[in-house]
């Protein structure tokens, strides 16, 4: 997990291209006099193990209309002298060594500052480093001025060896990319691949900020389901400058009428600028260009297009049989005890859910293969207590899968964090099917020590926190956003308490020891319920127009996710240095899921906890987790209790905060979080 920003300053920003779609236009912001500090600051608490920055200034000159030069300024050379900061140049031609100049800028330099305007582009990179061998420090650049600063990972379409660091490798990749501004024919003409051509064939998440020196284009974007946060502030005439960035530093700007942001979630895309100079002599320009993704397999999944959505009467009749048997086959068994493995093959389970329980593990092994992990932070990994991969975990159908198929792909020797927050101490529905879920995990991977993190909290004690994470959460900013949002960072940070003895905490008696988790990389069940109908909504929308209104919801579901939940979960939870992996989220996964007829998926005539997710629950059938494979779902606001908490503070009751659909409610003001 890395944190990535941008400023631009100095060069006209045509945003025109991106007036059809609404995604990307911009809308009215609150002036805001930015602290490039207070971004390093947020940026640093995502990436603690290195910060980085570069400047690169872009010089126009007059007297040859088409003369762009440009100079880079690493750590050190800013620090050499006022003179050097103001004057905002680039080396034009040679390469010039900042460190060699001693009394002052070549005359040539000198001239170009004189005769030309000047536009600056600061690049800025925090790294929290997970993989490759060597030491990393972003943003990184090249010999031949190419700037990058990445934040993510390459689990598969690009073959990356073992001991590479992501953001090294697609480094010299792109400097074999067409410097072409993704013309297709020069591209062929070359032999080369597009920058899109590149980024569309990465499997995983990524946000992007790289500058091609030869073609002077600015590239930036996200992966296309925007698993990796990027923020923009697209110029306006109040405020021209362009800015990118993994994080908003500040708080939300407060008016009499509300928040205003002066942020936007950037659209799931790939865009370009390539910096020009204009015709009037104003300085440089460029015109953001929005790319399509160009892989045909990724083009689909995005489309989220499912080949079988209506069944026969046959089909339903065969899968409604299949349910039956094994309602009946799990509630004949006594609580605690697994069906033996005669009444397990009673259950049919069908091909597809095998072929869904392949696709997951090999997900979750590829987030948590130990060989690629960056070895200087596991120096000794075969530690007493050491714990690599944590789990966000409400004992829930999701995080109960999650963690039997980590507890496969992980060696036994490793402990496994498993993290539960409660608003509501001992009470609270997580925190109850937690300890539930520990005792069943301990039955199907009794060699593995698993450890329950139990996390308590008071929201009336969080003041500090909760103006905090409204900053991350920005631009999103309601009621639920600001709960989600509070209930994972804390989660994410790992602070909080384990039984003596690894007990699996159902002895009253037992001592708790203060304990914060270590572990650097979490896995999150973000995107189950959208694929596999687990929200309410999913079952009005079946109820009002059956199965193909309840396909588009879902639908609308996976094409919203990036606004509406990841880029705010993947804020929350880097802010404490962890890094967020989703393994519902693979492409794989999602590509065997839209090709399995609907209703194998979900079948919604069931009651709850038996047809919402029933694909999911019969994975979990599978890997022997059968009282897990009957729990309802809930909400992280709802089983931690933190949205009862806060409807009472800021409604005064549950019943008045449901009555003003406190949920959607937007936070008018600050006082009201305090």
């Amino acid at each position: 997990m890395c944190g990535i920003a941008l400023i631009v300053s100095g060069v006209q920003i045509d945003i025109s291209s991106l007036s059809s779609d609404s995604a990307c236009s911009p809308c009215k912001t609150e002036d805001l006099v930015f602290s490039v500090d207070n971004l390093k600051a947020a940026l640093r608490r995502r990436g603690p193990d290195s910060l980085g920055i570069k400047k690169l200034y872009l010089q126009f000159d007059v007297s040859c209309q088409k003369s762009i030069s440009s100079f880079i300024e690493d750590d050190e050379a800013l620090e050499l002298g006022e003179e050097i900061e103001k004057l905002h140049v680039m080396q034009s031609g040679n390469k010039c060594d900042r460190a060699s100049l001693d009394n002052g800028l070549p005359s040539s330099l000198y001239n170009a500052v004189v005769q030309g305007s000047s536009a600056e582009l600061h690049f800025i990179g925090a790294t929290l480093q997970l993989r490759g061998i060597h030491p990393l420090v972003q943003p990184l650049v090249n010999a031949h001025g190419n700037i990058l600063v990445y934040n993510g990972e390459i689990f598969g379409g690009i073959h990356i060896a073992s001991d590479y660091n992501d953001s090294e490798f697609l480094m010299q990749t792109l400097g074999k990319c067409c410097s072409c501004d993704s013309n297709l024919h020069c591209c062929l003409k070359s032999g080369k691949n597009s920058i899109p051509d590149l980024l569309s064939m990465i499997k995983g998440p990524w946000a992007i900020i790289y500058w091609q020196d030869s073609s002077r284009t600015l590239w930036f974007g996200r992966d296309a389901f925007g698993r990796r946060s990027l923020l923009v502030h697209w110029p306006t005439e109040d405020d021209p400058t362009f800015m990118l960035s993994s994080v908003s530093p500040l708080s939300p700007i407060e008016k009499a009428s509300g928040y205003l942001s002066y942020w936007e979630e950037l659209p799931c895309g790939i865009y370009s600028v390539r910096v020009d100079v204009s015709s009037s002599n104003q300085g440089p320009i460029g015109e953001v260009r929005r790319h399509e993704y160009t892989n045909s397999m990724l083009k689909e999944l995005m489309k989220w297009e499912r080949t079988s959505v209506e069944p026969k009467p046959e089909d339903l009749h065969t899968s409604q049989y299949k349910s039956y048997r094994k309602q009946q086959n799990v509630h004949s068994t006594p609580l605690g005890e697994a069906p033996c493995e005669t009444d397990t093959s009673q259950f049919s389970i069908s091909m597809p859910a095998h072929s869904l329980l392949k696709a997951l593990k090999e997900s979750v092994f590829r987030r948590t293969s130990l060989y690629t992990i960056y070895q200087a932070t596991v120096s000794d990994v075969r530690q007493e207590g050491y714990v690599p991969v944590a789990i966000l975990f409400s004992g829930g159908l999701d995080s109960m899968i999650l963690a039997a198929l980590l507890d496969q792909c992980l060696d036994p020797c490793y402990e496994i964090d498993l993290l539960n927050v409660s608003f509501d101490g001992e009470s609270a529905p997580d925190r109850i099917s937690a300890k539930a879920g520990l005792t069943e995990l301990k039955r199907v991977a009794p060699s593995r020590r698993w450890r329950l993190v139990e996390i308590d909290a008071e929201l009336s004690d969080l003041a500090f926190e909760t103006s905090h994470v409204m900053s991350l959460i920005e631009p999103a900013n309601t009621y639920m956003d600001l709960n989600i949002g509070i209930a994972l960072w804390l989660a994410a940070r790992g602070d909080g308490w384990v039984s003596d003895g690894n007990s699996d905490g159902n002895d009253s008696n037992l001592a708790r020891i203060k304990y914060k988790s270590k572990a650097r990389i979490l896995l999150v069940g973000s995107g189950a319920d959208e694929q596999c109908a687990g929200y309410g909504r999913h079952r009005t929308s079946y109820r009002r127009g059956s199965w193909r209104e309840l396909n588009e919801e879902m639908k609308l579901d996976m094409q919203r996710i990036w606004k509406r939940n990841l880029g705010r979960d993947d804020r929350c939870i880097a802010d404490n240095g962890k890094e967020a992996r989703f393994p519902f989220l693979d492409e794989d996964v999602i590509r065997i899921l839209l090709s399995i007829p609907l209703w194998e998926v979900t079948d919604l005539d069931q009651p709850s906890g038996i047809g919402d997710k029933k694909i999911l629950r019969e994975v979990a059938q599978l890997l022997g987790l059968h009282e897990a494979a009957v729990l309802p779902k809930r909400a992280i606001q709802f089983g931690s209790r933190i949205a009862r908490e806060s409807n009472r503070r800021n409604f005064g009751s549950n019943r008045a905060a449901n009555q003003a659909s406190a949920g959607s409610v937007t936070i008018h003001s600050k006082s009201k979080l305090s």
